[in-house]
C-alpha cells in the first residue's frame, strides 16, 4: 500500500482556493470599508487557527516543516471545509486519515436536514459534547458556542465546572440535565477509552467536580428521549421548548433540533427572536 507523503505544492494550492472562497462573514468576522480581498486574508486564516501569520504564509508559499495533525485540524475549521474536504487535506499533508478525535466536522446528512430548519434553534453536536455547528437562532436562545477553546468546548465541562452555564436552564430541569450529560460522556468514552480528548475531559470531571463523579459512580444509561426544556432567556424571558434529535449514521453525531408547540406564547418568542437570513455559526 503506497502511503502518503507531503506534497507542498497540492497543499498551499488547496489552502488558497479554501481561504479566497469565505468571506469575513462567513467566519463571524466583521468586513472592514473598502475591503479589497476577494476571500479571507491569510492573517485571518491565521488568526482562527491559532497561528502566526508568518507559519501560514510560509505554509502557503510552500516553505516550512510538515504541520502536525492537531494543527491540521485547526486549518480544517478555520476553513470551515467539510468532511471529504478534511480527509483530503491529511492526504496532501502526508497524513493517511485525520485521527476521529481531531475529524470532529458536521456530518453532510445532518448539515441537509439542518439548512431546512429555518425557525427553530438546532445545532449539530459530537456524542462527546462538543458543539459542532450551530444556527443563528440557536446562538440567539443558547449562546455562541464556537467562542470555547480547549476543554471548555464540551458542554459537560460547562456545565459542571462553570456555575453560569446553568443560569439559562430552569432549577427544576438541572438535576435530569446533569445525568443526561454524564450518560453521554460516559457511554462516548466508554466506545473509544483511549481517545486522548475524551479522556481527559472524563480525568479532569472527575478529579474537579463532586457532582460528576458522584453521577459517573452510578454508571446511568443515556436516554434519548429529553423532557421538555424549561429556559430563562435574558431577552424572551420565560421560554419552553421540545428537544428532538436525529443522530447520524455512525453515531458519533447528532442533530438537536428545540421547537415550541405550535400556536403557543413560546412560538411567538421564538419568532421574536428569529433574524433575517438565519445561517449557521461553526
Amino acid at each position: 500500500m503506497i502511503q502518503p507523503t507531503l506534497n507542498r505544492a497540492l497543499l498551499a494550492d488547496f489552502l488558497r482556493t479554501r481561504r479566497e472562497q469565505l468571506q469575513p462573514e462567513d467566519v463571524g468576522l466583521p468586513r472592514a470599508p473598502r475591503r479589497r480581498s476577494s476571500g479571507l486574508r491569510r492573517e485571518e486564516v491565521a488568526e482562527l487557527a491559532g497561528l502566526s501569520t508568518d507559519y501560514y504564509s510560509r505554509m502557503e508559499q510552500q516553505r516550512g516543516p510538515r504541520p502536525s495533525e492537531q494543527l491540521l485540524n485547526a486549518l480544517a475549521e478555520a476553513l470551515r471545509l467539510s468532511g471529504d474536504e478534511c480527509n483530503h487535506l491529511f492526504r496532501i499533508a502526508g497524513y493517511p486519515n485525520p485521527p476521529q478525535y481531531l475529524h470532529d466536522r458536521p456530518a453532510d446528512s445532518l448539515v441537509r436536514v439542518m439548512r431546512q430548519l429555518e425557525h427553530s434553534p438546532a445545532q449539530i453536536c459530537s456524542h462527546l459534547g462538543r458543539t459542532l455547528v450551530q444556527n443563528r437562532l440557536a446562538v440567539t436562545v443558547f449562546g455562541d458556542h464556537s467562542r470555547f477553546r480547549g476543554l471548555r468546548r464540551y458542554w459537560a465541562y460547562r456545565w459542571f465546572l462553570e456555575p453560569e452555564e446553568r443560569e439559562l436552564y430552569a432549577p427544576e430541569d438541572h438535576a435530569i440535565i446533569a445525568r443526561s450529560i454524564v450518560a453521554e460522556v460516559l457511554a462516548t468514552h466508554g466506545a473509544d477509552p483511549s481517545a486522548p480528548e475524551a479522556d481527559a475531559l472524563v480525568k479532569t470531571l472527575l478529579g474537579k467536580s463532586r457532582d460528576f463523579a458522584a453521577i459517573w459512580a452510578e454508571h446511568p444509561v443515556f436516554e434519548r428521549d429529553w423532557p421538555r426544556l424549561h429556559l430563562n432567556h435574558p431577552d424572551a424571558g420565560p421560554l419552553e421548548l421540545n428537544s428532538d434529535f436525529v443522530v447520524d449514521a455512525d453515531r458519533s453525531q447528532f442533530l438537536a433540533v428545540f421547537t415550541a408547540d405550535p400556536g403557543s406564547a413560546d412560538e411567538e418568542k421564538l419568532r421574536s427572536l428569529a433574524k433575517p437570513n438565519d445561517d449557521f455559526v461553526w
